[in-house]
């Protein structure tokens, strides 16, 4: 098993910037992916960002050149640099991690509001 816990979060004004972290716990793989997703009211989840421990990146389309991940792979954390927030950004974050055979794990999660 392998457990996530968040922190950071909060609210912020448009324009503004957040940083998420999350530290990792457990049974994790040497291979593995860590990243962020999001959930806003009425809506699927989505990927926000992930992290290869081989250090390669995927984003989605909204948030590239906005926010940066990064982890290190000898303590299990990664975080989530978020700038020139937007109000659409506004949801709750999760922090996920899978490891090599496609196990995943999920955070309790933290809101992330963006005021207009």
């Amino acid at each position: 098993q392998v457990q996530l816990v968040e922190s950071g979060g909060g609210l912020v004004q448009a324009g503004g910037s957040l940083r998420l972290s999350c530290a990792a716990s457990g049974r994790i793989f040497s291979i593995n992916v860590m990243g962020w997703y999001r959930q806003a009211p009425g809506k699927q989840r989505e990927l926000v960002a992930t992290m290869h421990t081989g250090a390669s990146t995927n984003y989605a389309d909204s948030v590239k050149g906005r926010f940066t991940i990064s982890r290190e792979n000898a303590k299990n954390t990664v975080t989530l640099q978020m700038n020139s927030l937007k109000p659409e950004d506004t949801a709750v974050y999760y922090c996920n991690l899978m490891n090599l055979g496609g196990a995943m794990y999920w955070g309790q999660g933290t809101q992330v509001t963006v005021s207009s």
